[in-house]
């Protein structure tokens, strides 16, 4: 004992430092995104958001469809099966996505989208599940699920040009989202 108190007073470290705890560490303040009134009360994703939600749909539709094939041997999924995968995608809960502000911008926040910042808030729950259900439900009954499960088979890549930055896409002709990810080849798998 004596040996500690003597190293740890050679070091600067007095004893009400030791007992007290760590020294304090700087506070950091990180605000709460400010919301609007159509990100908080619109029924439908802001444009400013939608690019970020097609590619979250995108995601989850993916981990949905390789789960559901995983279980048949990475087999294609009969018609029937990968409809009613699709309808489960769209139907689960998106309680894990939200919104941050990042650079003073923002941004939908979750698995299978970039940019999540680990000293920030993200304002989850709300309107933010039930828009994203709203438009994975609109991408299938616009592109159909034969068309959807096809570019899934091409690879991730495929699937989100087919539903994202297509002619009509949420991330096309340079609106808010970030940059639009390399095209697939037809080959590429």
């Amino acid at each position: 004992l004596a040996v500690w108190l003597a190293l740890s007073l050679l070091a600067g470290t007095g004893a009400e430092e030791m007992c007290g705890g760590p020294p304090a560490a700087p506070a950091r303040s990180v605000p709460a995104p400010q919301l609007n009134p159509e990100e908080r009360l619109s029924p439908h994703m802001p444009e400013s958001l939608r690019c970020d939600a097609c590619h979250a749909i995108a995601f989850q539709i993916e981990e949905q469809l390789y789960r559901a094939e995983g279980k048949v041997g990475r087999k294609a999924l009969s018609e029937p099966d990968y409809m009613e995968v699709l309808e489960r995608s769209c139907s689960q809960g998106w309680e894990s996505y939200g919104v941050q502000e990042l650079d003073g911008e923002k941004r939908l926040a979750g698995p299978g989208l970039p940019r999540q910042e680990p000293m920030s808030v993200m304002v989850m729950g709300g309107p933010w599940p039930g828009r994203l259900s709203k438009m994975c439900h609109s991408y299938v009954g616009e592109q159909g699920e034969a068309q959807i499960y096809g570019a899934h088979r091409q690879g991730p890549a495929a699937l989100r040009e087919l539903l994202c930055h297509g002619e009509k896409g949420a991330c096309a002709g340079g609106k808010a989202g970030g940059p639009a990810p390399p095209k697939v080849m037809q080959n590429e798998l």
